[in-house]
């Protein structure tokens, strides 16, 4: 080991790990001891983000992907310009290392989730829809699905980044605007919060003679008529292009598709029948359209916001923003209120699946929410927003492929609304594979060194462990890495942890007794170095 990294690490140890500054420790657990000598490598850092699900366009790490490439001019980085390149980012850079975020094993979770994309990526049934002409000349072989964590890990695989229309997905985010505006009293005197029953287009209302719910067509029309009522059309379209611009973060840009709103104004019959019958109920003396709605222009309002363009990435952090109570996972700007979020929820729980809407429920047991043009936005509170997109539909109009992915999904990991996380036969990722010992700090301490896991044992390293500690026989990490022949774990817990080399256990055997013992010779000279 060269000279140079023995006096660095010596004079920064003092023999107490518990000295070590946060920024020190991070930059140690990334020391590759063999070839990099006193600097880290640039493009090992870069990938951990990358594994964690922090991708090139995070804009939280702007400024320090920014740093690495213009202030450090080679592959390598000293301590100080490490220190300088994370300073403004310790808090999320902490989260990262010590394995703090909600999906601790982030790259176990991407290749389930991968797996579940094969298995139904061939699935070929359904058709386009076809009542709105501009949807059925869609690629229908396009199939992506993003996912957008409320700590903000990203990961996508397919077509992601083409752009389709909303449609009905755009129903529970006005739902939620009327709800800011109005407040929930206000909103509900026009609109019902029951499941209908019945078709997503029927022409029917409840016994009040309100539409069923705000995720149906008649709700869907009667909320668009309460956001901004007395403001002009344009405003009323900006406002909402904004807020959907704050759920996204402002990543990407969102669109609009003139051909398809000019496509649905021209094929929307059923659509207007629904709204001449609410505003026959204001000629009753029941509640009706809100004083003064302009139906003409409030139709037109309707069909613009199904016809805003996304892709599935922009989607899935909107997703994200609403399993995050109503905060923006990049931005960190809360846009909406917890009760407001919880109402929206709740609507896609019960009625967003159209008139699969119950047996998705019952099934998958989480909120979501389809549209016409194959998207699926699937929301997981306190943990991650989904999003399905395919443009072929099943009979009863959600994406083909999206409700086949949901299924393997909800069979697949312990998300749903009533799973029990002691299910076994269900996978958890909000669990660190460690957990049955992760309350023994210890415990987890020895598994990492008899199963070779460096990764952990860096993470445990960044939480400020003690890498000394024994148990009740006296061995220590070091010897079960020594028995196990992990020598880059030797490696790292002798250079990097800097513990005891000679520790002897209750038979009074040392690591280099248990590596003569085997014959390992690599170990036997770290250990005699």
């Amino acid at each position: 080991m060269d000279d140079k990294w023995n006096c660095l690490t010596d004079a920064l140890l003092e023999n107490n790990h518990i000295k070590i500054p946060i920024e020190k420790r991070f930059f140690l657990s990334f020391l590759d001891n063999e070839n990099d000598g006193d600097h880290v490598n640039k493009q090992r850092i870069i990938e951990e983000l990358d594994k964690c699900g922090f991708l090139q366009d995070d804009p939280r790490l702007n400024d320090f992907r920014r740093n690495l490439e213009t202030l450090v001019k080679t592959d390598l980085l000293s301590y100080e310009e490490f220190k300088h390149c994370i300073e403004n980012n310790i808090l999320i850079l902490s989260k990262v290392l010590r394995k703090e975020l909600i999906i601790p094993n982030f790259k176990d979770f991407c290749e389930n989730i991968t797996e579940i994309y094969k298995k139904t990526e061939d699935y070929d049934e359904g058709e386009n829809a076809s009542y709105i002409p501009q949807l059925k000349k869609v690629d229908s072989n396009q199939y992506g699905i993003s996912v957008c964590t409320v700590d903000g890990q990203r990961f996508n695989i397919g077509d992601t980044k083409v752009y389709y229309t909303v449609q009905s997905c755009c129903k529970p985010i006005n739902y939620g605007i009327a709800l800011e505006e109005l407040g929930e009293e206000e909103v509900h005197k026009y609109v019902g919060r029951e499941p209908s029953g019945q078709s997503f287009n029927e022409l029917t209302l409840n016994k009040e003679g309100k539409p069923h719910n705000p995720l149906i067509n008649s709700g869907a029309i009667m909320t668009s008529s309460l956001i901004k009522h007395n403001e002009a059309p344009s405003e009323k379209f900006d406002n909402v292009i904004n807020i959907w611009e704050k759920l996204s973060g402002g990543i990407y840009k969102i669109g609009f598709n003139n051909s398809v709103y000019l496509s649905e104004k021209t094929t929307a019959d059923r659509n207007y029948a629904l709204a001449y019958f609410m505003k026959e109920t204001n000629d009753k003396k029941k509640i009706g359209f809100p004083e003064n709605t302009k139906l003409t222009e409030t139709m037109e309002f309707y069909f613009q916001c199904c016809s805003i363009e996304v892709n599935a990435e922009i989607m899935s952090i909107v997703a994200a923003t609403l399993a995050n109570g109503g905060i923006n996972p990049f931005t960190s700007e809360k846009i909406w209120k917890p009760s407001t979020v919880k109402n929206v929820l709740s609507m896609m729980l019960m009625c967003g699946m159209y008139d699969y809407s119950g047996e998705c429920a019952f099934k998958i047991g989480i909120p979501c929410k389809s549209g016409v043009a194959g998207a699926i936005m699937i929301v997981i509170p306190n943990v991650m927003g989904i999003v399905t997109w395919s443009p072929k539909l099943d009979d009863i109009g959600n994406s083909a492929r999206g409700i086949e992915f949901c299924k393997l999904f909800g069979e697949k990991f312990n998300f749903h609304i009533f799973d029990n996380f002691t299910d076994d036969t269900k996978t958890n990722p909000l669990q660190n594979k460690y957990a049955s010992s992760k309350h023994i700090e210890f415990g987890e301490l020895c598994l990492s060194a008899k199963e070779g896991d460096l990764e952990n044992l860096r993470k445990l390293f960044n939480l400020n462990v003690d890498m000394n500690q024994q148990d009740y026989d006296g061995r220590t990490a070091l010897h079960l890495a020594c028995c196990e022949n992990h020598v880059e774990l030797v490696q790292f817990l002798l250079n990097v942890a800097k513990v005891k080399k000679n520790p002897k256990d209750r038979w009074n055997h040392t690591p280099l007794d248990e590596a003569r013992e085997k014959n390992l010779t690599e170990i036997i000279e770290l250990l005699q170095y």
